[in-house]
């Protein structure tokens, strides 16, 4: 894969996450791990992680990431602040995601001309987001808000806009998920969960992802993507 640099046009981010169609969502406390939590990924199929600021080492998790693995597509999740952004941003991050809609992470990076994928669960939110010029967001909690029935009574009044589910995503709902049209990407935990990560159990992780892009081929294969 091409290498993406943090400060790369939106479609190019946008063009390699609509290729993977999945995402890792990553809670990690020990930043010594994110490099070889990098191989576990990308050695399933998979060079890619949302690596989220739920955790206090998160930006340091992100930096030895990149540098370790700097062909790999590193971003930026639970970002709630334009602080946070700023610290993603500096340790190599390539897109931020967040749970919710805040104008000013997303004026941050905006201006920056850093992708940014603000989560939305009602269409006062998607307008929100349409106003500030944005066309692809998460869909936040995917599953606890409603699932793909609730994302498709959301979407159908926006026909410009995509979405990337997250939250409750998993093997088994995943192929529902990915077979919209109007989903670019879905975010996932299960692939490493944060006790794997914490037990050092990559080779899980591994064959985890490996089987979690399996079911992204078959999906695709069916005309989901």
């Amino acid at each position: 894969m091409t290498a993406i640099s943090s400060r790369a046009p939106v479609s190019d981010v946008l063009g390699t996450l609509r290729k993977l169609r999945l995402v890792p969502v990553i809670v990690i406390d020990d930043p010594a791990a994110a490099p070889r939590l990098a191989a576990a990924l990308s050695e399933g199929g998979l060079p890619c992680a949302e690596v989220t600021f739920r955790t206090p080492n998160a930006g340091e998790a992100i930096a030895r990431m990149v540098d370790a693995h700097p062909d790999m597509l590193v971003g930026a999740g639970t970002v709630l602040t334009p602080q946070q952004a700023a610290r993603a941003r500096e340790a190599g991050a390539r897109f931020i995601v967040a749970p919710g809609f805040n104008p000013a992470v997303v004026d941050y990076c905006l201006e920056r001309a850093i992708p940014v994928y603000p989560g939305v669960c009602t269409p006062t939110e998607i307008e929100m987001a349409l106003g500030k010029g944005l066309q692809v967001l998460k869909f936040f909690p995917a599953e606890a808000a409603g699932g793909l029935a609730f994302l498709k009574a959301a979407a159908a009044p926006y026909g410009g806009v995509e979405f990337m589910p997250t939250g409750g995503i998993n093997s088994d709902n995943l192929p529902g998920y990915l077979g919209f049209t109007r989903v670019v990407a879905c975010g996932g935990s299960w692939m490493a969960p944060s006790d794997w990560i914490a037990g050092k159990q990559f080779d899980q992780i591994r064959a985890e992802t490996e089987r979690a892009m399996r079911i992204v081929r078959e999906s695709a294969a069916k005309g989901g993507g």
